[in-house]
């Protein structure tokens, strides 16, 4: 054995013309959304903590919060002049005595005090902050939550500092973009100065977040493209950005954002969780991007043109995806598509037999045989298409079977919360599930986005846990059940979410494998109606002329290589080289 090797797949079959009305899936197409590939749980920073600026000393992201002053500009309340109370109640904030200012204030803010309604939309300002130091995020938001929604509240504009801050605290589905999309460019830009510049860096990512979330491509772009390289958010936002430019379908530009945060990686850039996943990710993106650009339909026939350059791109990036990455599989599998565009069978159904390898018992890609009876199909062997399909069917149908009995017990109505139970089960690797669908059910529930709503929802029941840690007479108060209602309307919800999503994925894999085999069953339409051709031409002529047969994948080794035939036994260093031989009996 020599240091490389190709591997050939011994097996040669023989085909007859004919062609395909099979159409490539859209998703292997599409480029991956970072919602649904980012990290599970959010980086987190110590409150008002210290942050890094681009020079590497460090300076801290809140230094004015315009305590006590309303906002320029006014609004319609005014603050005139406090009750004792209310004033108490402030003093105790400023000796950062935060359990009892905070509960002074709720005594302001629920009129308690007789106050006038500036007074009060300032104490529930500093509530929250209080909240907030107390370490009760989520009851701290709420009351942001309100105020953000109020643009003549008077600490509106101060509270975008807050959301900022915890926005490092909470995770993604909280859904603090949302809030920071109520402010505009000219009140993000207070923040662009030498001390909180990656504050501001940071709002421009969130506030572009929420324009892509509305579809709002240009502006998306624009306000990525003021997120700084030196920001922990820069690589995030070069793929937002490349995301957004493919949805507008411009491809270059796409390609080349997602091309900078290659760069970025390479030259050490600093704040990603995982270097390795988001080069991955950005390599994956930039193929299904040149490869999505290399196919045209002609308008006429709309059999599809095919830039060879583009395509060649696509394999390229494709293979730069890495062995060791969760994601070499579907780049495989993807790149066999784009093999088999380019006629080039012998790649594509090496990967094929290069997914199915037992190294890899969770893979699931039913798609593949599919794949596989299409090229079968292409090259007219019709027997070998019609045991590939028959052999899919045997495989899935029970599979398919399995998993809709499974999706009938969540049938109806308010079935979120019981499927989010179900979740859970299944991730401590319980649940009544047949062996058969267990690790598809595992990797649909494992899906990123999905992980940060169970993140959000262990959040605040740990919350739940600090607030019940409390002093019964803070427990007890009015405050105190107005942060018990706050953490378990914010669960209850956030399970719902949870369970929706997850019932999302679950459907999402039952409706895919359904397509797939809608796809075998077109196959057979097609096999069936080019062998009745086949036997037409018989009748009319009498005989049918022998045609030319043509073999792809003859693979002649260099010094460097040798051909190792396949014998049924899988080598770890094999997967990837393997190639099969096609002869195709389709008359030229």
């Amino acid at each position: 054995m020599f240091g490389k090797r190709l591997v050939a797949v011994s097996m040669v079959v023989s085909f007859v013309l004919a062609s395909t009305t099979f159409t490539r899936r859209a998703h292997a197409q599409e480029v991956i959304d970072l919602d649904d590939a980012a990290p599970a749980t959010p980086s987190k920073k110590a409150a008002g903590g210290a942050a890094k600026k681009p020079n590497g000393k460090k300076g801290g992201v809140d230094i004015d919060l315009d305590e006590g002053q309303p906002s320029k500009g006014g609004g319609a309340a005014t603050a005139g002049q406090m009750t004792e109370a209310a004033a108490a109640a402030k003093q105790l904030f400023d000796k950062e005595k935060w359990s009892e200012a905070a509960q002074a204030l709720h005594r302001v803010v629920s009129g308690e005090t007789g106050d006038d309604a500036g007074n009060k939309q300032l104490a529930e300002y500093y509530l929250a902050i209080c909240l907030y130091r107390l370490k009760f995020y989520q009851a701290s938001y709420a009351i942001f939550s309100v105020i953000a929604d109020n643009p003549n509240h008077l600490k509106f504009k101060e509270t975008l500092l807050w959301l900022a801050k915890l926005a490092l605290q909470l995770p993604e589905p909280a859904d603090i973009i949302e809030r920071v999309g109520k402010y505009t460019d000219e009140q993000v830009a207070r923040f662009d100065n030498p001390q909180q510049r990656e504050l501001y860096w940071q709002l421009n990512y969130m506030l572009g977040r929420y324009k892509y979330r509305n579809r709002q491509y240009e502006e998306a772009i624009r306000l990525f493209g003021l997120v700084d390289r030196h920001s922990p958010h820069y690589v995030k936002s070069q793929f937002f950005t490349g995301i957004s430019y493919v949805q507008l379908r411009k491809s270059i530009p796409g390609i080349k954002a997602f091309q900078r945060i290659l760069k970025a990686l390479d030259e050490g850039v600093e704040g990603v969780d995982d270097e390795d996943r988001m080069r991955d990710l950005a390599n994956l993106s930039i193929a299904r991007t040149y490869y999505s650009a290399s196919i045209t339909l002609d308008p006429e026939t709309n059999a599809p043109n095919v830039n060879s350059t583009k395509l060649s791109a696509a394999v390229k990036y494709w293979n730069s995806v890495d062995e060791t990455s969760e994601y070499w599989l579907d780049a495989l599998f993807e790149e066999s598509w784009a093999y088999f565009m380019a006629g080039d069978y012998p790649h594509a159904l090496g990967n094929i037999h290069t997914i199915e390898a037992p190294y890899f018992p969770n893979s699931f890609h039913p798609e593949a045989d599919i794949l596989k009876a299409v090229i079968y199909f292409t090259n007219c062997n019709y027997d070998a298409a019609t045991i590939t399909v028959a052999r899919f069917h045997k495989k899935y149908v029970p599979i398919r079977d399995e998993l809709k009995k499974v999706l009938a017990k969540y049938s109806g109505q308010n079935q979120e919360e019981p499927f989010f139970k179900f979740l859970l089960q299944v991730r401590e690797g319980k649940g009544d599930l047949d062996e058969r669908i267990r690790p598809i059910v595992e990797n649909a529930m494992g899906d990123r986005q999905l992980l940060r709503n169970i993140d959000y929802v262990r959040l605040l029941e740990e919350e739940d846990k600090r607030f019940h840690k409390a002093p019964s007479s803070f427990q007890s108060s009015g405050l105190g059940q107005q942060v018990s209602d706050a953490l378990k309307l914010a669960r209850d919800l956030a399970v719902r979410q949870a369970g929706e999503l997850a019932l999302q994925r679950y459907r999402r894999n039952v409706d895919e494998l359904e397509e797939h085999m809608r796809n075998g069953e077109k196959i057979l339409i097609d096999i069936t109606a080019a062998q009745r051709n086949i036997l037409d031409t018989k009748i009319q002529t009498g005989q049918v002329s022998k045609a030319e047969a043509k073999i792809y994948g003859v693979v002649k080794p260099d010094e460097e290589h040798v051909i190792w035939p396949f014998n049924g036994e899988y080598w770890r260093d094999e997967l990837g080289f393997y190639r099969q031989v096609v002869e195709s009996a389709c008359g030229r």
